[in-house]
């Protein structure tokens, strides 16, 4: 059995260093599968690392756990989603604390609390009282200081050690972020935007899987698909008759 304190200290340090890639969220979240039986132990690292890091590492955190409780649920361990939905309110409270310092990540938490909710890790209910606290805490990115072409931008390269700088409580003034952090933050913001479009267009893998995906996206046949198929039909016989086509007259004639 792997030394507890190393494996603590190794996870710990994943989530120190999570970026936009899938790669690094991968590999944190298998490891902490590959230990399972320090579950709570490694549940708590991550309550751990919200609270005590800086803002684009809670953030980075925030996505990370939506992959993590994917491939929780995929492993069969669903102690990691329980324990998740008993202390979502407080990672919330962390990623996105009330003081102001955190607003520019009320967005980030709002997007993955939306899938969460969607695959079903988080009730209903909750989400939508979470999202009556958020609305308290949500200030415009101008506000911070920030101006990414998405909106969603905090992030920071700055090492895991060093401290959050005491944020100023809201009316007092914002807290601006440096010019390395914001630009750091819309790099990510940009990958992260870049992959959801590439799983918009991804197709699943089978022999019909386009024709099943485009059956999905089109909607039931109505009333407006016969009136525009009567138009076109229409259409195109006046357009015949002014061309008057001549096999049209032959095979007229030969009804005839």
């Amino acid at each position: 059995m792997a030394d507890p304190f190393e494996v603590r200290m190794k996870f710990t340090s994943q989530l120190q260093h999570l970026n936009a890639s899938v790669t690094s969220a991968q590999k944190a979240a298998q490891y902490a599968l590959r230990h399972k039986e320090m579950d709570e132990d490694l549940h708590s690292c991550i309550l751990e690392q919200v609270e005590r890091n800086n803002m684009n590492t809670r953030a980075n955190i925030m996505y990370f756990i939506e992959h993590f409780l994917d491939s929780a649920q995929k492993d069969g361990h669903r102690d990691y989603v329980r324990m998740m939905q008993r202390d979502i309110i407080r990672v919330v409270d962390a990623v996105a604390p009330d003081d102001g310092s955190g607003a520019a990540n009320v967005r980030v938490v709002r997007k993955v609390l939306h899938a969460l909710q969607n695959k079903g890790y988080i009730e209903v209910q909750a989400v939508d009282q979470i999202h009556e606290v958020l609305r308290e805490r949500e200030t415009t990115s101008d506000d911070l200081g920030l101006n990414s072409p998405n909106g969603d931008v905090e992030m920071t390269d700055a090492t895991p050690s060093q401290t959050m700088p005491k944020p100023t409580r809201r009316g007092g003034g914002s807290q601006k972020m440096d010019k390395r952090q914001i630009e750091q933050r819309i790099e990510e913001d940009r990958e992260r935007h870049k992959r959801e479009r590439e799983n918009i267009w991804a197709i699943p893998a089978g022999p019909d899987a386009e024709m099943n995906k485009m059956w999905e996206e089109t909607s039931d046949w109505g009333e407006d698909d016969d009136r525009l198929l009567a138009e076109e039909a229409e259409d195109f016989r006046k357009e015949m008759e002014m061309r008057k086509c001549p096999h049209r007259d032959a095979i007229n004639g030969e009804a005839g």
